[in-house]
């Protein structure tokens, strides 16, 4: 048979546990990239609708894009 010594056993574990320590903290580097690119583009479309609604003078649509903004901003802590 091929068992096995407990410290074969125990190297194995540690060596699954670290994985999957890697696994997570990869997992969250890529979790906040992400975030970081969603919050990228939801913030230029809204610039480019604020600089649309100035050259068009809309006033209300200002304000309303301008608290939109203030709100991602808000939530993203920027």
């Amino acid at each position: 048979m091929n068992e096995k010594s407990y410290t074969d056993l125990m190297k194995v574990a540690a060596m699954k546990r670290n994985q999957r320590k890697e696994n997570f903290v990869q997992d969250l580097y890529i979790d906040m990239l992400l975030s970081e690119i969603q919050l990228t583009v939801e913030k230029e479309k809204l610039l480019r609708k604020i600089d649309s609604a100035i050259d068009r003078r809309d006033k209300k649509l200002f304000i309303l894009l301008s608290g939109q903004l203030r709100e991602i901003n808000k939530k993203f802590g920027t």
